[in-house]
Order: C-alpha cells, then sequence, then structure tokens
C-alpha cells in the first residue's frame, strides 16, 4: 500500500470539495480548482476527512494512487492557505519591480524583462532583489518561478543571476593564470 496515498486529507471548515467518478472540485476562500480523476482513482469523504483509495492493484492504479492523494491535498491547502516560492536576484544592477500586476526584471540585458503573471498569481518584490510568487495553484506558482528563474540562471563562476531561496549554487574555480616564464 502507498505511505502517501493512504494518508487520509483533512479538509477545513471553510474549504468545499466536491466530486464525482470523474471530476473532483475545491472551493475555498482563496479561489476554486478542479482536476479530472482517472479511473483508478477513487475518492470517499466522511466529515472533514477526505481518503483516495484506488480500485484494483494493478501497477497502473498503484503509481495513481500516492500522486493523486498528493495532488488533491494541494489542491485543499492552495485553496484555504495559498503557496508562494521566494526568488533571490544578485549581481550588480540586476533589480525587479512590480508594475500593476507584471512583473519587471534588469538582468543586464539589453531591454527590460518583462513577466505577464497567469491567473491567480500575485508577484511581490521586497528591497528589489527578492521577488516572492504567489497564488492558490502550486502547479502554476512552481512554473512562474521556474519562468522567473529561467531569464537568468545563478551561473558558477560568481553566483550572479536569480535563484530559489535557500539553493546553493556550486562554485567553480575561475581560470589561473600562466606559470613559468617563456
Amino acid at each position: 500500500m502507498s505511505r502517501i496515498g493512504k494518508r487520509p486529507i483533512t479538509v477545513p471548515a471553510k474549504v468545499q470539495v466536491t466530486f464525482d467518478n470523474a471530476k473532483v472540485v475545491v472551493k475555498g476562500p482563496k479561489g476554486e480548482l478542479s482536476r479530472e480523476l482517472p479511473a483508478n482513482v477513487i475518492l470517499s469523504q466522511e466529515g472533514e476527512i477526505l481518503t483516495v483509495n484506488r480500485r484494483d492493484e494493478s501497477r497502473v492504479s498503484r503509481q495513481l494512487h500516492g500522486l493523486f492523494r498528493t495532488l488533491v491535498s494541494n489542491m485543499v491547502e492552495g485553496v484555504s492557505k495559498g503557496f508562494e516560492r521566494r526568488l533571490e536576484i544578485q549581481g550588480v544592477g540586476y533589480r525587479a519591480q512590480v508594475q500593476g500586476r507584471n512583473l519587471l526584471m534588469n538582468m543586464g540585458y539589453s531591454h527590460q524583462v518583462q513577466i505577464v503573471p497567469p491567473e491567480g498569481v500575485q508577484f511581490a518584490v521586497e528591497n528589489n532583489t527578492n521577488v516572492i510568487v504567489s497564488g492558490y495553484d502550486k502547479e502554476v506558482v512552481g512554473n512562474t518561478a521556474a519562468k522567473i528563474r529561467a531569464v537568468r540562471p545563478p551561473e558558477p563562476y560568481k553566483g550572479k543571476g536569480i535563484r530559489y531561496a535557500g539553493e546553493v549554487v556550486r562554485r567553480k574555480a575561475g581560470k589561473t593564470g600562466k606559470s613559468g616564464k617563456k
């Protein structure tokens, strides 16, 4: 039995979960999320406890059991609390600012880079170098943060670029001068 799949999901009081055999819809104070359910996964609810079970013991059912338990759990957590990813910008002259809903970044290119947030995602900037991506869908928040990081990933020689908060960038030694005389 899947260790993750057999764990129950506690649904907060302010969150509504409705489901049938093909779709699950989760509504909460932050927003509404829906996801198609595969035929191998069965959802059941008793009070505020939601459980995910598998229809049979086939290989595909075992693979999807833990995955969909985690996806439904993330949906419940997202519409109640929300998710956020923090990014740090390092480098001389590299900075970011929020203009309207969009994120404008000066990253050493000849032009500013503008990132338009998808539906349900907000940007915040602290001290011109710390970007916070927040929203209620964990997948969309993570993908948006990855797109921002891809604008200028951290390079291994000086460590300049955009990195996730707490990410450790392995540094390489630079070139060494010639040793010996001609």
